[in-house]
């Protein structure tokens, strides 16, 4: 009996999004639509940058709360002692 094939297509379109953008000539350019992509794509790039440095911020504070609790904890049975 011969394998089945995956459908990938179902799965591609859960994670992920694909684009086609095809170019059409104007003369003179729409630069209204210009415009409103050119802001679309910098909030997008702005959101994921600020999304990495919360993403390390946090990871940041995280670490500092880790070490400060095990270092926290040798210094009271030290004292208690």
């Amino acid at each position: 009996m011969p394998k089945r094939k995956k459908n990938t297509n179902q799965r591609r379109q859960k994670h992920e999004q694909r684009f086609v953008v095809r170019g059409e000539r104007r003369d003179p350019p729409d630069m209204r639509k210009l415009g409103r992509a050119l802001l679309s794509l910098a909030q997008a790039e702005a959101e994921r940058q600020a999304q990495a440095e919360h993403a390390a911020k946090q990871a940041t504070t995280d670490e500092e709360k880790n070490a400060s609790s095990s270092d926290g904890g040798d210094q009271d049975a030290q004292r208690g002692s």
